[in-house]
């Protein structure tokens, strides 16, 4: 089938067989290494991707439903997210951070100025096995200062 979609602001269009996983259409296809499997089971967030402004496991996905849509992958991001990850510490292994990263960016872009729990839910559906999630929370807090800090200047 053929589809067409914005992929981090370009357009892409290609066939692709019906039975095809989002996951595995970005990652072999497309060459986009920042969409990981993990677990297959939409349960660990290591494929995690933007889709109309919505965090989606790609696992769980088709690759045809990415038909029409604006899809966003770590790759895609520009903002302060990815730094103040790297300036909390909160990258170890660095297998879930991608997921991590886009699921922060869909919090962010919704709430600029989060609780330490609403933080939490928007993360629930990433795992990480590595950081015990308080330097992640802290990234998520840091970045919030970040953006804040710039719609200030703007």
């Amino acid at each position: 089938m053929k589809i067409k979609f914005t992929l981090n602001g370009q357009t892409i269009e290609r066939d692709v067989p019906v039975y095809k996983r989002a996951l595995d259409f970005l990652r072999d296809d497309l060459k986009i290494t920042s969409v990981k499997e993990g677990c297959g089971e939409g349960e660990c967030g290591a494929c995690t991707i933007i889709v109309n402004g919505k965090n989606v496991h790609s696992c769980l996905m088709l690759a045809v439903e990415l038909d029409g849509k604006e899809v966003i992958t770590l790759e895609g991001i520009k903002d302060p997210i990815k730094d103040a990850y790297v300036e909390a510490g909160a990258i170890q292994c660095g297998f879930c951070t991608p997921g991590f990263i886009v699921s922060t960016k869909v919090l962010l872009d919704k709430n600029s100025n989060p609780s330490e729990e609403e933080i939490k839910e928007a993360l629930e559906g990433n795992l990480c096995r590595c950081t015990g999630y308080i330097k992640i929370i802290d990234a998520v807090k840091i970045a919030s200062s970040k953006i804040k800090g710039s719609e200030k200047n703007d």
